[in-house]
Order: C-alpha cells, then sequence, then structure tokens
C-alpha cells in the first residue's frame, strides 16, 4: 500500500474543485491510500508519512500562496527526509498569461530542493494541472490524470525498493 498526500489552499473553492479531482485520479489506482488535507492543517508529519505528495495553489503573483509557501518554509526541519518521494502541482488562476506556470514551477522548484522526484507530462500542461477560474471537465480532467500519474509512478517505485 502506497499513500498520496494532496494538500491544497483554496480560497474561492476552485482549488479544491482542482484538488478532490487529483484525488479521484489517485484513487483509480489499487492499493493506493489518498489523502487531502488543507494547507492550513498540514502538518509536517504528513509530508514525512507519504509516499507522494501534490499540491495546489491558487496563482497568486505568479507564485503559490502563503500558505503552501509556509509548509515549504517550516519543512527546512526536516531537509533531506523527503528524498525520493513524488511530486506534483496544480494551480487555479484568474486569467491567461497571468502565472500559473511560474505558479507550478514555485511548488515543484522547492519539491526539487528537497530532492523529490516530480512527475512531468510529455504533451500540453507539462508542469502541471492549471485552470483558469473555476476548473471546467478538460481541466478537472488532467487533475484526475495527474492524480493517477503520480499515484502509479509512486507505486513503481516503491516496488523497485
Amino acid at each position: 500500500m502506497v499513500k498520496i498526500l494532496v494538500v491544497y489552499d483554496s480560497e474561492t473553492g476552485n482549488t479544491e474543485k482542482m484538488a478532490l479531482a487529483v484525488v479521484e485520479g489517485a484513487k483509480q489506482i489499487s492499493e493506493v491510500e489518498v489523502i487531502a488535507k488543507k494547507a492550513s492543517q498540514t502538518g509536517l508529519e504528513d509530508m514525512l508519512e507519504a509516499d507522494g505528495i501534490i499540491m495546489g495553489s491558487p496563482t497568486y503573483y505568479g507564485q503559490m500562496s502563503a500558505k503552501l509557501k509556509a509548509i515549504f518554509d517550516e519543512s527546512v526541519k526536516i531537509h533531506g527526509k523527503l528524498e525520493g518521494k513524488v511530486g506534483g502541482a496544480f494551480t487555479s488562476s484568474g486569467g491567461t498569461a497571468t502565472g500559473a506556470e511560474t505558479t507550478l514551477l514555485s511548488i515543484l522548484e522547492a519539491m526539487l530542493v528537497h530532492g523529490m522526484i516530480v512527475q512531468g507530462r510529455a504533451s500540453e500542461k507539462h508542469y502541471g494541472a492549471a485552470a483558469v477560474g473555476s476548473p471546467r471537465e478538460k481541466e478537472l480532467d488532467f487533475c484526475k490524470e495527474l492524480g493517477e500519474r503520480v499515484a502509479n509512478l509512486v507505486k513503481r517505485l516503491k516496488t523497485q525498493r
């Protein structure tokens, strides 16, 4: 059994809708336990217990939200202990060309600093799932796929250890 943690911050509910779709996608993989938590309710122990961590944030000035950033700021206490875990990211933004890609990269960059393995995508949505405003069916499908891809990668890596 592998454990996936989905952490998100959502003020309007858009990122939360995306988080629930990520959870749904990860649950499609057998022998995967998925837990979703708001950023304000997530502790370092949650991250340590997970095999995969998928984080979502609204786009704020092209960066992750302060609540998500606070988790990474506190994670200095466990630096090196997330190495080898699989990570992924998703975001919702207020419009096109408003910083969604840089928000995804800010999340992934923090994961890479921890030595995590990042799940990318060769075709569109390379860095993670993104939506403008309330996610439509296509964006929710990308979220489901992100959850499924991360869960699959976690399982493959865990069986090789």
